[in-house]
């Protein structure tokens, strides 16, 4: 019935359920319009939202950490067939519900952490993994099982980082006496945030873009488009060290 909402019950609405981070717009009633990065996240959509095909007929989405559900709802407009996103928050949750009711979307929410996706037992052609990493306290934990346990495919991921943008070339091996690598600006480093950034105590990590690069191979994804400064297309590959040494994960999947 939220479809039929008039323009002042919306709005009425999206008051009751802020503050929101996505700035939707919700039949001509704008969820967060004095958002400090402007009309985000649609402004860092438009810079990256040519590497998803036009069209998802057919194909299965999963939202990993969907917040109001901006990234599900796109992925629903493109003709996904089956469309899920997955927070903690429970408000976020409900904004989700309420802007895809809104839409008249068929988008299915549901509480779960990224660290859980192995419970879902499906696997997904597209899994969108957005503004989350920095956020988590295992943050290549996650990863793994996003490999693990639901991308079939393609993975679309997003995270803050910070520092030098230069990745470096380096070897496979270096001797224990060898260390300069790594006080070089272009070695892979990631941050760790003891107390808060931004104001955010969730803020775990800050990586540098060698950084979330080397996890992403690390964890299985073979980067196939890199459109924005901080957004990956990849592909699911295979993770050879973690095959090579036998990966716990796959023993307590069994």
């Amino acid at each position: 019935m939220t479809a039929m909402l008039s323009k002042d019950e919306i709005r009425q609405r999206v008051d009751a359920l802020g503050p929101w981070f996505h700035n939707l717009d919700l039949n001509g009633v704008r969820t967060a319009p004095s958002h400090f990065l402007g009309d985000y996240p649609n402004v860092k959509w438009r810079r990256f939202s040519s590497v998803i095909p036009d069209s998802l007929e057919g194909k299965s989405v999963l939202d990993i950490g969907c917040n109001a559900g901006f990234y599900a709802m796109e992925m629903k407009r493109r003709g996904a067939e089956r469309v899920l996103g997955l927070d903690t928050d429970d408000e976020y949750l409900e904004q989700a519900k309420f802007a895809a009711g809104v839409k008249g979307l068929k988008i299915e929410f549901r509480k779960l952490s990224a660290y859980d996706v192995g419970q879902l037992g499906e696997r997904f052609d597209l899994v969108i993994f957005m503004g989350v990493l920095y956020h988590l306290r295992y943050p290549l934990l996650a990863l793994d099982l996003i490999h693990e346990h639901v991308a079939r495919d393609l993975l679309l991921f997003q995270s803050m980082q910070r520092g030098d943008s230069r990745v470096d070339r380096l070897e496979t091996n270096y001797d224990f006496w060898t260390t300069g690598q790594f006080d070089s600006p272009g070695y892979p480093k990631l941050h760790f945030i003891e107390h808060r950034y931004a104001d955010d105590p969730t803020n775990w990590w800050a990586p540098n873009r060698a950084c979330v690069e080397a996890m992403l191979r690390s964890a299985g994804f073979v980067i196939a488009a890199h459109p924005e400064d901080e957004v990956y297309l990849c592909r699911k590959g295979a993770r050879p060290r973690l095959e090579e040494l036998g990966s716990p994960l796959r023993s307590r999947a069994r």
